[in-house]
């Protein structure tokens, strides 16, 4: 599932092309990508103005200027600023310059309108590049697995599992350990090693370890950086120990059973 650098690259590659467009018409053939009135929902964006394209947790927000788009890119999704609709387009957008498709071989994503704020979007937590260190050590005190409060987009929005497990490695922080119990030393190697990982995989455009691809149909490249994430039964980077995977909120969690400590 694409998370947040590899949404954060969707945004800023489709935001030149989108922001300041007209939708002409649209169209949306999936009742699992877009739930209800179709035709309704293609009516009712017809002829609105976007008036800014952002990136809320793992949710593309396109604020228009009567309403908001809400889209979730699931495990498949892509929004595509060029190419040809084919067997996996379920959305086209047809712009004054220019088309936007959404295509989704699995239509696990979801494309939906609201009048106010999208309520999922609304649930969520604080995003994790711009939460404070004070505010961060305050939440974790919750008795909960560290990777599995991580994975809680109420508690932090955007992280995934890719990013989750990068983190915990880079902090030396076993996926097993307990929040709640993690000291001020460690909660803040913690806090920069998330705000670390994310940045540098919104530097290189995010991690395709599957289907996921930017705007322009690029790949990312930050796979090649993973240290843990994908790596079971391979040397540690750091100690040669080979990386173990366990089931931790039904994910799969790779780890360095020496470089992570509870």
């Amino acid at each position: 599932m694409p998370e947040l650098p590899e949404v954060e690259t969707v945004v800023r590659t489709v935001e030149p092309r989108l922001t300041g467009r007209r939708i002409v018409s649209a169209s949306f053939n999936s009742r699992f990508v877009t739930p209800g009135n179709r035709a309704a929902l293609a009516a009712r964006l017809a002829g609105r103005r976007v008036e800014s394209v952002r990136r809320r947790g793992k949710f593309i927000v396109i604020a228009l200027d009567q309403g908001n788009l809400a889209v979730h890119l699931g495990m498949t999704g892509r929004l595509l600023v060029s190419g040809q609709p084919g067997d996996h387009t379920h959305g086209i957008f047809s712009l004054d310059d220019g088309q936007i498709l959404y295509d989704d071989p699995r239509q696990f994503g979801k494309i939906e309108w609201s009048a106010g704020p999208p309520k999922r979007v609304a649930r969520l937590g604080p995003e994790p590049l711009e939460i404070g260190l004070d505010e961060f050590r305050t939440r974790l005190k919750r008795k909960a697995r560290i990777k599995s409060l991580l994975l809680n987009q109420t508690f932090l929005a955007g992280l995934g599992n890719i990013y989750v497990d990068e983190s915990l490695f880079k902090a030396g922080i076993h996926p097993l350990a307990s929040a709640a119990r993690l000291t001020s030393v460690r909660a803040a190697r913690l806090h920069q090693a998330i705000r670390e990982t994310l940045t540098e995989a919104i530097a290189m455009g995010g991690s395709s370890v599957s289907d996921y691809v930017d705007a322009n149909g690029e790949r990312g490249w930050f796979q090649i950086q993973h240290c843990v994430y994908g790596r079971e039964g391979e040397a540690c980077r750091n100690c040669g120990t080979p990386i173990r995977k366990i089931v931790v909120a039904q994910r799969g969690t790779h780890f360095c059973a020496k470089c992570q400590r509870r």
